[in-house]
């Protein structure tokens, strides 16, 4: 039986405002049934990283909590601490960047929890006897919570082709070690022709794994742990990541970290992606370019494969934007993420988080009229 995934365009009225086409998005996806009284709803959300303009807008982060609280549940927004040198590696930094971003409690009304502590320590290992890992380590205050609530920004994203769900689950609810053990044999090369030495690289790596050798970078493999991070900060293009093997081991453990993080979840899972502001790449990135192609709406469903495959097919189904970075795909019906990303397979994720059960990439659209 196909999945259901449900969608509202960011058509309103003052007949029906957008917040109010939100509820019934929410409610028939599922909401009410997910959640119980006093349940320690998690709401696992990017918070954005400073500077970045793309994120999830905390005006409808407001209202899906309002919806959880009629349910009786306890909500709380939360996100594990990052592997890169940034403004959310720690919780101190993420929950003032949090703020900084529009997510305090005054207007979102739900306190922000780090679920992997202080310094992204505070970790539960959970047992899935998979292809890559026998043990993932998500944040405990994720796997303590009763219920979770992802709220996802859909977008581009430089090793999964795209970015929705999944990676909000899988990568997003793991804790500093978790993430180290997805990017694992991700160490970038450096194409030296392009490298002009401006040591851009070398001042952002966190773990001091670059540096310059005949005033070109170098990073030692040794030192890195994959975070990628350096291949965003470089103008020059002249970091790139080793596509044919890593990228879809890559995908394969985030899709097994998002089994680790809903195990304990089965019936008490909802999933939203938010279509609007389709940045070329993650919300990780210190800065936003251009949408790639129009504001779309919101999907929801209990089925997280079903919504990432949803999502993807409702952007490509768009012309592309003019002014955005495409310079092919520009139709509707192309493939906008393979056109951002040639190297990358983004179907890989979805079919190997099929085989682990996760879902189903077969799904009815329901648009709520």
């Amino acid at each position: 039986m196909k999945s259901k995934v449900y969608f509202i365009n960011l058509r309103a009225s003052m007949k029906e405002p957008l917040f109010q086409k939100m509820e019934k998005l929410l409610n028939q996806a599922g909401l009410p049934k997910v959640l119980a009284k006093r349940d320690l709803a998690a709401v696992k959300i990017h918070f954005g990283e400073m500077g970045n303009s793309a994120f999830v807008r905390p005006i409808y982060v407001r209202e899906i909590i309002k919806m959880i609280r009629k349910t009786e549940a306890v909500p709380f927004l939360t996100d594990a601490n990052t592997l890169y040198a940034g403004t959310r590696g720690n919780s101190a930094d993420h929950i003032e960047t949090a703020i900084k971003n529009g997510f305090a409690y005054s207007v979102v009304g739900a306190p922000v929890i780090i679920a992997d502590g202080l310094r992204g320590r505070s970790q539960t290992g959970i047992d899935i006897d998979q292809k890559h890992f026998k043990t993932v380590y998500i944040g405990s205050e994720i796997v303590n919570a009763d219920a979770l609530v992802s709220i996802a920004h859909f977008k581009g994203h430089e090793l999964g082709g795209f970015g929705g769900t999944l990676k909000n689950v899988g990568m997003g609810s793991a804790s500093r070690h978790g993430k180290l053990e997805q990017h694992s044999g991700i160490a970038p090369k450096v194409k030296r022709k392009k490298c002009i030495g401006c040591e851009v690289c070398v001042g952002h790596c966190s773990q001091s794994a670059i540096f310059m050798e005949e005033e070109k970078a170098k990073i030692d493999p040794d030192k890195c742990i994959g975070c990628g991070e350096c291949i965003l900060m470089c103008a020059q293009e002249a970091i790139q990541v080793r596509w044919s093997k890593s990228v879809p081991d890559f995908m394969e453990k985030m899709m097994e970290y998002c089994l680790g993080v809903l195990q304990n979840k089965q019936g008490k899972s909802i999933f939203i992606n938010i279509i609007t502001n389709v940045t070329p790449a993650c919300d990780c990135f210190p800065v936003s370019d251009a949408p790639i192609v129009r504001n779309i709406g919101m999907v929801a469903s209990l089925d997280p494969v079903a919504i990432d495959q949803a999502s993807a097919d409702l952007v490509n189904r768009e012309a592309a934007l003019p002014g955005s970075c495409l310079e092919t795909a520009l139709e509707p019906g192309e493939d906008k993420f393979k056109a951002l990303y040639p190297k990358v397979d983004w179907a890989h994720q979805l079919v190997y988080a099929e085989a682990l059960n996760l879902g189903s990439r077969d799904y009815e659209l329901k648009e709520i009229e």
